[in-house]
């Protein structure tokens, strides 16, 4: 409908922190209780998010919202990357890093389009690739940071307020974002897009989408933190199935069978990664008292 993503993005954002703030002010949820040094240490993370869910957007605005789902499949390898070359180290099992062959593979294959060869929309496939660097880095750089917030019960950062704050840094991010790229041509592209879809079309959109985009993370978080690793790695591998196969069917996006055979290989690897990855090391036996 209108072509200022960035704009799109931070709006989506906005909903969010509308909904954090009354949920605080009605004290339904209690407000986080953060000192100027736990909200330093939230600003990376809050712009690796800006940064993960802005990339998304632009995916999904310059190509087919299948073939951003499908490059997005790809974050396990930039984990991986990332895990490495960020202290500390975080090694997984031999047979997380062979399952990376299937998922590059598979994004591989579903770019390979019959008697065309290579076939790729250059644009999405570099924003759903900074999306997936952003996500890699915001979990490598977010696990100690929140682990010690949830860890103080006086700082009241249980998971929904721990996403609640990223969102809200996460915005704060986005704003020089938007200025730099949209502000100068913003009201004419909205007159533009309001002419063509009318003011109140592209308002529902965003409200919308900004509340099922600020629902969807919000249980997220909490959903990781209340179940096992195969369970979340299940629903996972559905959820991108999901979005691939129903934006495929809305927005009329074309599936040829390398497309298909490739998407389904590199989502397979996903989960069979993230099985792997997550498996408890095999304790050593114990030596026998004498």
């Amino acid at each position: 409908m209108i072509h200022a993503h960035w704009f799109v993005a931070t709006a989506q954002l906005a909903i969010g922190i509308i909904w954090s703030v009354v949920m605080w002010g009605t004290g339904i949820r209690k407000a986080p209780n953060l000192t100027a040094a736990d909200i330093a240490n939230c600003i990376p993370i809050g712009l690796c998010a800006c940064l993960a869910h802005g990339g998304s957007v632009l995916a999904s605005a310059v190509g087919a919202v299948s073939f951003a789902q499908i490059v997005k499949a790809c974050e396990p390898a930039f984990a991986a990357v990332v895990g490495i070359l960020l202290p500390p180290p975080d090694i997984k099992p031999m047979l997380a890093y062979m399952m990376l062959i299937p998922i590059v593979g598979g994004v591989g294959l579903a770019c390979v389009k019959e008697g065309k060869g290579v076939d790729i929309n250059v644009m999405a496939f570099l924003y759903a690739s900074m999306a997936n660097a952003a996500a890699a880095l915001k979990g490598k750089l977010g696990s100690s940071v929140t682990k010690s917030l949830k860890g103080d019960p006086t700082k009241n950062m249980d998971a929904a307020n721990v996403y609640a704050v990223m969102n809200i840094i996460s915005f704060a991010c986005s704003i020089p974002l938007v200025v730099v790229n949209e502000a100068s041509t913003l009201k004419e592209v909205w007159a533009e897009a309001a002419e063509q879809h009318g003011n109140d079309a592209i308002i529902k959109n965003i409200i919308l989408s900004g509340i099922c985009f600020y629902f969807y993370n919000e249980f997220a978080f909490a959903f990781t933190a209340n179940v096992g690793a195969v369970t979340s790695s299940v629903l996972n591998t559905a959820k991108r199935v999901i979005i691939i196969v129903v934006s495929s069917v809305v927005f009329q996006e074309a599936m040829e069978r390398n497309t298909v055979i490739g998407s389904a290989i590199a989502i397979l690897g996903t989960f069979a990664y993230s099985l792997a990855s997550k498996k408890a090391p095999v304790a050593a036996p114990k030596k026998k008292s004498e």
